[in-house]
């Protein structure tokens, strides 16, 4: 919404941002970061990213929302010792078999069909069914539906970067 705004462009992907009066503005609102900046200095934002960077903020490298051959990650939460996510995987997506060091996992399906291997087991999950994969445990999730599977996954542990994957195996060659 805008009143009284000349020579202003204004992107808005998840909230509602309202501007008076403002001429000459460039107003850009993401999931993780608002930018404001006048028209005339918008080659000015590298510099804001550069004191992100500094600060060693991941808005400077990642992407609340992020995506994988498989479908995608939404960033919901994240402390210290834990980390919520939005999984979308795509029908037919194949997530590895992967193991974690430092962090447990746990799954509740949305909507969809989850295939989920957990160690030597293979089960199917339903919407509002959910599973606990230990620390250490190979695992796997695989959307056999016809429809995107979405599930919430909370992790936990001392570390959570993503790099804390070990691949046993991977149908997109990582």
């Amino acid at each position: 919404l805008t009143e009284d705004c000349a020579g202003c462009y204004i992107h808005a992907g998840h909230r509602l941002v309202s501007a008076v009066g403002i001429k000459d503005q460039i107003i850009i609102e993401t999931a993780d970061a608002v930018l404001v900046v006048p028209r005339a200095r918008a080659q000015d934002t590298k510099h804001i990213v550069e004191q992100l960077k500094a600060r060693g903020r991941t808005e400077a490298t990642t992407h609340r929302k992020v995506y994988r051959p498989w479908g995608d990650y939404e960033g919901i939460d994240l402390s210290g010792r834990f980390q919520v996510k939005r999984i979308t995987v795509n029908p037919g997506g194949t997530l590895s078999l992967q193991m974690h060091h430092h962090r447990a996992e746990h799954w509740v399906v949305v909507t969809g069909t989850a295939r989920v291997t957990r160690g030597d087991e293979v089960f199917l999950l339903s919407e509002n069914e959910s599973t606990f994969i230990p620390t250490g445990t190979r695992h796997r999730l695989e959307n056999p539906g016809k429809i995107p599977l979405e599930l919430i996954e909370v992790q936990s542990g001392s570390y959570l970067g993503e790099d804390d994957i070990v691949r046993f195996e991977d149908n997109y060659g990582r």
